[in-house]
C-alpha cells in the first residue's frame, strides 16, 4: 500500500512561543510543573503520557508509552508490572529516560536518571485508588509474556473477577507496583521557526542544577 503523500515533505514551522535562560525556573521540577499545567490548561490529549525508554543488560534499547502518576522533588513516578519487559530491563540496568511530547504547544521534555522502586505502601495506596476493573487487570495480565489467544486473557480476567467478587478491597499483587525516576538531566525543547529550536538543559552537578543552552 502506497502512502498518500511523501513523508519527507511533511513539515511544520513552529512559531508559537520561545524559551530563554531568563524565562525558565532555576528548579527543573518547578519548570516541568509549569509546562505540565499549561498542557492541562490547553486540554492536550493525554498530557501525562510519556515514552519510557529502558536498556537491557545486553544493551538492547526498548521504549513504550506509560502514564505519569506522581511528581515531586524526589522524581517522576509511574506504575507497572514488575515482571514485564521494562521491569526486567530496570532490574538489569536501573537507568532510564522519559520523553513527553505536547505537539499542540510545540514542546518536548526529555528526562534522564536512575530508577528506584517506590515504597510498598505508596504502591498500595495508588493501587487502591484504581477502578476495580483495572485492579483485576493487574492480576489477570502476565504482562509481556506470549499468550495463545485473547481468550486466555479474558478467561484469567473472569477467574480473578470471581475470586475477588465479594471483596471490597482487592489486594495489590506482589508483581505490580511503582517506580520513580530520580532525574539528573532534563531538557526542555520549544519549537521555533526554521528549525532553530530552543533547547534548555538542566544538569545536576553535586546538589545543584546547572542550566545550559543546547544548539538545535
Amino acid at each position: 500500500m502506497a502512502l498518500s503523500q511523501n513523508i519527507a515533505d511533511i513539515r511544520i514551522n513552529y512559531s508559537r512561543q520561545e524559551l530563554t535562560e531568563a524565562s525558565v525556573s532555576q528548579n527543573p521540577t518547578q519548570q516541568f510543573q509549569q509546562w505540565l499545567q499549561e498542557a492541562l490548561d490547553a486540554e492536550v490529549d493525554e498530557p501525562t503520557a510519556m515514552v519510557l525508554s529502558t536498556v537491557s543488560g545486553t544493551g538492547k534499547p526498548s521504549a513504550r508509552v506509560v502514564l505519569l502518576k506522581g511528581l515531586d522533588e524526589q522524581g517522576y513516578t509511574f506504575f507497572t508490572n514488575y515482571d514485564s519487559r521494562k521491569g526486567h530491563d530496570l532490574e538489569e540496568n536501573p537507568y532510564a529516560s522519559l520523553t513527553f511530547f505536547w505537539p499542540a504547544l510545540e514542546r518536548q521534555v526529555r528526562i534522564e536518571g536512575k530508577i528506584v522502586k517506590v515504597a510498598a505502601a505508596e504502591s498500595d495506596t495508588y493501587f487502591q485508588s484504581r477502578p476495580k476493573g483495572s485492579q483485576i487487570g493487574a492480576w489477570a495480565s502476565p504482562q509481556s509474556q506470549v499468550i495463545e489467544a485473547r481468550e486466555v486473557l479474558e478467561q484469567r480476567e473472569q477467574e480473578f473477577s470471581e475470586k475477588f467478587a465479594n471483596q471490597n478491597v482487592v489486594p495489590r499483587p506482589a508483581h505490580w507496583g511503582g517506580y520513580r525516576l530520580q532525574p539528573d538531566r532534563l531538557e526542555f525543547w520549544q519549537g521555533r521557526p526554521s528549525r532553530l529550536h530552543d533547547r534548555i538543559m538542566y544538569v545536576l552537578e553535586g546538589h545543584n542544577w546547572e542550566i545550559k543552552r543546547l544548539a538545535p
